[in-house]
């Protein structure tokens, strides 16, 4: 495990304001590091960030220096999204997806992590669907305070018998429920999902992951294109059904997320704008630079996003409102 870097840049600045600083580098703000820029960059690092999309144990990372990593990116409260228990079911693909395929872990790490950061971190309850205790066990933990259940990263038909015990138990408790979508992979059936909104009026659906957001394209047709690079048209069906009824959210973590507002930044201002208060910030972060990484793509998958968020937003309001007041209004926090 290679060993984490001090906070203590040799210019004299934390590692706080240093990636601050990247990120609106990142954005593409012109920054000099005089008295002035660091106060500017001060005054950003102290306005409250949620973090709607973290992992515990996230790809073998040591829980130790999770609450250092959301600090650093800028999160001032994180919510810690479980697996489902290792099985060898059809839902996790006879054993492939367990750990949602990241080696995250489950409910009681989570449970106990936020417990002992409880200023910090909320946490979630999840189980894979199709295992006979998950209705039981999802419960167990929202009797013990869980915020949302997911996040829901299993090969199942979306409007299963399965899934929609889960939706039935998300509306008795009134948490947000998130949906992975990944095309043969994850939550099968995108394009019926309508008509569970339509069931489950009562129930929050939070969408994530890489059909999810290819799907802001009216052109896009379910494929094994995971990360499209070509102009976005409008009206896609992330697109209406976002419009289309109030009780569905976007979740713009991981990589699928960032390249939906990078791959066409002129539609995704208007995107932002349309859905202001639909939107919800999440990094998804594995902190591949803590591994060593030297890429671009070792960045800081949160900063990168944040910075996007920044450099797009056409207002405050509706940068704050993506970074913290859609998922306050959201989480009753």
């Amino acid at each position: 495990m290679k060993k984490r870097k001090e906070n203590q840049g040799s210019a004299g600045i934390s590692r706080r304001e240093f990636i601050t600083t990247t990120g609106l580098v990142l954005a593409g703000s012109a920054i000099k590091l005089d008295a002035s820029a660091i106060a500017k960059i001060q005054d950003i690092a102290e306005e409250p960030i949620i973090d709607i999309h973290q992992h515990t144990d996230y790809n073998g990372r040591d829980n130790k220096y999770l609450a250092a990593h959301q600090k650093d990116m800028g999160a001032t409260t994180t919510i810690l999204l479980p697996s489902g228990r290792p099985v060898k079911t059809a839902a996790t693909h006879d054993g492939i997806s367990n750990g949602l395929q990241a080696k995250c872990t489950g409910n009681e790490v989570c449970y106990q992590f936020a417990k002992k950061h409880p200023k910090e971190f909320l946490f979630g309850a999840n189980e894979v669907p199709d295992y006979p205790g998950a209705i039981k066990e999802i419960e167990k933990y929202l009797k013990k305070g869980a915020v949302i259940i997911g996040e829901q990263k299993f090969g199942i038909e979306c409007d299963s018998p399965e899934m929609q015990k889960i939706y039935q138990l998300a509306q008795e408790y009134n948490v947000p429920v998130l949906m992975h979508w990944q095309y043969k992979m994850y939550n099968y059936g995108i394009e019926r999902f309508h008509t569970m909104l339509e069931k489950y009026p009562g129930v929050n659906f939070i969408g994530h992951a890489q059909s999810w957001w290819s799907y802001v394209d009216r052109n896009y047709i379910d494929s094994e294109e995971m990360y499209p690079n070509s102009k976005v048209t409008p009206g896609g069906l992330t697109d209406r059904l976002l419009a289309d009824y109030p009780n569905m959210f976007g979740d713009l973590s991981a990589g699928s997320g960032y390249n939906s507002l990078t791959r066409d930044e002129d539609q995704a201002r208007e995107f932002l704008v349309r859905h202001q208060d639909k939107l919800l910030f999440g990094s998804d972060c594995p902190d591949p630079a803590f591994f060593g990484g030297s890429s671009k793509d070792a960045v800081c998958q949160g900063i990168r996003t944040i910075a996007e968020i920044r450099k797009l937003a056409s207002t405050k309001t509706i940068e704050r409102k993506i970074l913290y007041e859609n998922a306050k209004k959201l989480f009753r926090l």
